[in-house]
């Protein structure tokens, strides 16, 4: 059986390398119950792209530092609008109109590792490299859809706390190119 699965990203910590090995499966609870608390206990969050969306507890992170350029908000939600997606909106759950759409870098880019610094490991409560969970933003730049892999989000998947550090290697950009979005193609109008 060949595993056709994506690369992980590396997470680098001072000369340790260790791949994420938790899977999207694993944030929506169906992974290691070691590394992923979770309660029964949910709540209503409030958006601008799907209403009112119920979300369970494991799909709240913290985020206290906020996120470049958004420091006053520091609470979110991950949704996931299907089962199969490789996107997923991180939603603010403080302002509806907050969201940011994100995804896993290794998708992508085989070779993508970020490098955490132990300072960043202790502000996560972060004990085991296994335990983190790494996500990038995506945006739409012209006709193009990129990747800040400069400034990736680390998650603890156990106290689903995070955080967003921006690397100083050169490799990585705020703007990787991970797809280019076709043209609708245009209808002729024909009068009668």
């Amino acid at each position: 059986m060949v595993d056709r699965s994506p690369a992980l990203p590396r997470i680098v910590v001072a000369g340790f390398v260790a791949r994420d090995r938790m899977s999207a499966r694993a944030l929506r609870g169906g992974g290691s119950q070691e590394a992923l608390a979770t309660r029964d206990e949910s709540m209503d969050v409030q958006t601008t792209r799907f209403g009112v969306v119920e979300v369970g507890e494991d799909r709240l992170m913290d985020f206290p530092a906020g996120l470049l350029g958004f420091s006053s908000y520091t609470r979110f939600a991950l949704l996931q609008p299907d089962e199969d997606g490789i996107f997923y909106w991180l939603q603010s759950v403080d302002s509806p109109d907050l969201a940011f759409v994100v995804t896993d870098p290794a998708r992508w880019c085989d070779a993508y590792e970020a490098t955490i610094r132990r300072e960043h490991m202790d502000l996560l409560d972060l004990e085991v490299i296994g335990d983190a969970r790494v996500f990038v933003i995506v945006n739409k730049y012209d006709d193009t859809l990129t990747a800040n892999l400069q400034g990736p989000l680390v998650v603890n998947l156990r106290n689903r706390r995070g955080m967003q550090i921006v690397l100083s290697d050169q490799r990585w950009t705020t703007r990787w190119e991970i797809a280019r979005l076709q043209q609708p193609a245009q209808r002729e109008c024909l009068s009668a």
